[in-house]
């Protein structure tokens, strides 16, 4: 019996296992996606569709965007989760390498709101930049999306396998990556040439995929694929009416060989799915919800075909991996040799140090900080497991570009037309440093030096010179208006010159302010040819005085802020004088300025500024007086914009404003906006409670803005009810 029982065991064991091998394997299906730039978002229409099916996919292959959307998805997200993401993607920025305002120091904003034009200067010739974006937005981007996979090295080891294609610039190979860093392997495989800077990995400098294998099917049927489905979103050949711009052409170029390669690796691909997007262009980003509609149709097209390999009860959930901010603790942070920077000049320049729980958002800041600099041609970096910490990787590629020319053109009111030539040399002296010299050219020629060395969060040294000067019927004398009821006039020509020189300190106070002290020489030549032809002079005095300040600036820009906020706080206090009119005493003066910017809704903002000052001391020099008036000219003194009232209209040695500001950008770019603004002004205001009880000036301006490359172009039409007329007052391009 027992031996009759062990036969019956063997026999049903060798049909079970001959049944197995019957069964037949379920088929192993890889995923080829291409390149195509804006195209690309064909492939998030086409996944939405494979999910709807139930086809679990087991590989995927990608090149250039196809290698960022099917990155993402190897990575655990869903077709409407990535669909999401490009939604909330600002293609403009990422296109134009977009650093926030706010992750830049006071000296780098300063120097991208003077000029209009950038150009390196090398071996005594004007160059051009290598790429038009370092593609930083880009990769910051990628960093924060795989965070949940950042450690993983081997991209067989992500929750779907995964590879794509790069190419080496230097040889012309393809290069395929599937290990390493995904959102580097990513960036390389999408640095599309001219408009993206090269990506190196392993020494070797990599470009767009697309330019050598823009199709991967070989190499995904190599790691194991049985059924190839791929999406092929690259253009055919264009004929000469279609071929009308740069972008069209280089794309053009980079088809010509691929379309041949194409032929051949159709016969690898089981379903092939080409979306009709003939009519979109590969920097189509704003059309992206039309493209993702036409990948969705191709799909539904072939839908027979693919249903055949899904399962209806394994449709993807769209909410499998949630999109949250991840808080990081830092152990160790790495930063590669440099030549010309210290490790405390990139830790001043990432606002966090070792050993702190930060944020992707705070990386991002950091990394945007090292780049306005443009001292890093490339800047990148990599999260390294640590325990149950991230050690932070950084690598910078020192810019070999030390020179550079600058130009701008401006005209306002009060200085009239002006050209701006600017030399930046960096490293000129020291580690750290850049000195920069702008000469204007037009009815006042003016200049500004200023020479900075930057030691991050420990102090740093800097010193300027400035001459300003104009010319202009004013209605002020600078004397308490006494002239004016003498001569029995209005205004009076005068002709206004300040040098200043200033040598300074400063470093950044906990982590967001910039605090800062210095001394400062100014040479004042302020005369009148309406005055004695022999003492045509107000004043020609030099002057002494020690100044510290506080300063804090978040807004998102600086000429049409729709959010964020900033401070300012100066205390000048003056020694000593030549006193040309023999009246200097000591005194001091102090300034505060704060204002916040917030959109209401979409296209609309609202500023509200507070601003005011005063003088300290038995009596102050009043041609430091604060003069109120007139718009769209570069600061000098106490000289401040006031709507409703000509330059330099009012005048004393207190003063307090407050302004309204509301626009709305009707289309892109184009503003139309209405201002308020309200001040009380006269000497010794504060010493009575006449500054609250009353509001003395007020002025209204209607306007229309553009932001265009030379910087902002505006027209203000002003009033005030406490006048019989208006003024009308252009300003065009960044004030300087």
């Amino acid at each position: 019996m027992k031996n009759i029982v062990l036969l019956l065991l063997a026999l049903l064991a060798t049909v079970t296992a001959q049944s197995q091998e019957q069964l037949p394997r379920k088929p192993k299906i890889g995923l080829v996606l291409s390149g195509g730039g804006a195209k690309g978002f064909a492939h998030i229409g086409v996944l939405k569709v494979l999910e709807q099916a139930g086809v679990k996919v087991d590989y995927i292959g990608g090149t250039s965007m196809g290698a960022v959307v099917g990155g993402l998805y190897a990575s655990g997200y869903s077709a409407h989760q990535i669909d999401s993401i490009f939604q909330a993607t600002d293609f403009d920025a990422l296109l134009s390498d977009y650093i926030p305002r706010s992750s830049k120091t006071f000296f780098e904003k300063r120097n991208d709101e003077m000029y209009a034009f950038t150009l390196p200067f090398k071996k005594m010739k004007v160059g051009i930049p290598t790429a038009l974006s370092r593609g930083l937005y880009n990769y910051n981007l990628l960093n924060q999306l795989t965070s949940k996979v950042r450690h993983i090295r081997d991209f067989n080891q992500l929750p779907i396998p995964f590879l794509c294609m790069a190419t080496d610039i230097e040889t012309g190979e393809e290069v395929l990556i599937n290990k390493g860093y995904l959102p580097e392997a990513m960036l390389a495989s999408g640095a599309f040439p001219t408009l993206f800077y090269p990506v190196e990995i392993d020494g070797r400098l990599l470009v767009d995929g697309g330019v050598t294998n823009n199709f991967p099917v070989e190499e995904i049927k190599k790691l194991g694929a049985d059924v190839i489905i791929g999406v092929d979103v690259q253009d055919d050949l264009k004929d000469r009416k279609s071929l009308k711009d740069a972008t069209r052409i280089l794309v053009q170029i980079s088809n010509l060989q691929m379309i041949e390669k194409m032929k051949e690796k159709l016969k690898s691909t089981d379903i092939y799915i080409k979306p009709d997007i003939s009519d979109y262009s590969v920097i189509s980003f704003d059309q992206g919800q039309e493209i993702i509609k036409k990948g969705e149709e191709a799909a539904f097209a072939m839908y027979e075909k693919i249903k055949v390999y899904g399962d209806s009860t394994k449709t993807k959930n769209p909410q499998h991996l949630k999109i949250e901010p991840e808080q990081l603790k830092i152990k160790n942070i790495s930063i590669n040799s440099l030549k010309n920077y210290t490790r405390s000049y990139v830790i001043g320049k990432l606002r966090f140090k070792q050993n702190a729980e930060i944020t992707y958002d705070q990386i991002k800041i950091g990394m945007d900080n090292l780049a306005a600099t443009q001292n890093f041609s490339t800047v990148s970096y990599s999260l390294e497991k640590n325990n149950d910490r991230d050690d932070l990787i950084i690598n910078l590629t020192e810019n070999p570009t030390n020179t550079y020319v600058k130009f701008a053109l401006h005209y306002d009111g009060l200085y009239k037309s002006g050209i701006l030539l600017n030399a930046t040399q960096k490293k000129t002296l020291f580690r750290n440093d850049v000195a920069s010299m702008d000469l204007i050219l037009g009815d006042n020629l003016r200049y500004n030096f200023d020479y900075y060395i930057d030691n991050g969060f420990y102090w740093s040294f800097g010193f300027r010179s400035k001459l300003n000067q104009f010319n202009r019927n004013i209605e002020t004398d600078f004397s308490k208006d006494d002239l004016f009821g003498q001569l029995n006039i209005r205004s009076i020509n005068t002709d206004f010159s300040s040098l200043i020189n200033q040598a300074y300190v400063q470093t950044i106070f906990i982590q967001k302010f910039l605090i800062g002290a210095g001394v400062e020489h100014q040479y004042l030549n302020i005369k009148s040819k309406t005055l004695s032809s022999d003492e045509p002079y107000f004043d020609k005095s030099n002057y002494g005085s020690l100044f510290g300040y506080l300063k804090y600036d978040a807004l998102d820009n600086k000429f049409f802020p729709k959010k964020g906020w900033y401070f300012f706080g100066d205390y000048q206090y003056y020694l000593f004088s030549s006193d040309y009119t023999n009246q200097f005493n000591r005194f001091s003066i102090t300034k505060g300025d704060i204002g916040f910017a917030q959109t209401l809704f979409h296209g609309a903002t609202l500023k509200i500024q507070s601003e005011l000052g005063f003088a300290i001391g038995e009596e102050s020099v009043h041609f430091f007086d604060f003069s109120l008036g007139g718009f769209g000219f570069a600061s000098v003194n106490n000289f401040k914009p006031f709507y409703g009232y000509d330059f330099l209209s009012l005048s004393g040695d207190s003063y307090i404003k407050s302004s309204f500001t509301f626009d709305y950008e009707i289309f892109k770019k184009n503003h139309i906006n209405f201002s308020a603004n309200y001040a009380n002004i006269e000497n010794q205001l504060f010493n009575s409670s006449r500054w609250i009880s009353r509001v003395k000036y007020s002025g209204y301006a209607l306007g229309y803005g553009l932001e265009s490359i030379l910087g902002p172009v505006e027209f203000k039409y002003s009033w005030s009810p406490e006048l019989q007329k208006g003024f009308a007052w252009v300003s065009v391009g960044f004030w300087f």
